[in-house]
């Protein structure tokens, strides 16, 4: 058996920062965060949102992301990383 070429961290990196349910999630979230405890709760939310969107991309074979899905594990951290800043945002300049 071949052994396995790692992913490009700036792949996943990319990925994380790119990924549109990230953005619109944390920052829908964020916006409604009444206190600063509650941004985790949003980037986390966030971060599972964007993973469910990276799958169903992978499944259907849309983008060549495949090679990404196979470092689900350090995609969902850096959406959760890119999460808690489109979070912390969304509550700084546009608080409900």
């Amino acid at each position: 058996m071949p052994p396995a070429v790692p992913v490009d961290l700036a792949a996943v990196i990319l990925t994380a920062l790119l990924n549109p349910a990230v953005i619109v999630v944390a920052f829908w979230l964020g916006r409604s965060a009444d206190q600063r405890q509650k941004l985790p709760v949003a980037a986390f939310a966030a971060a599972l949102a964007g993973s469910v969107l990276l799958y169903v991309v992978v499944r259907l074979g849309l983008t060549a992301a495949a090679q990404v899905g196979r470092a689900a594990a350090g995609v969902f951290i850096a959406q959760f990383v890119f999460g808690l800043g489109w979070a912390y945002l969304g509550r700084r300049f546009f608080p409900r």
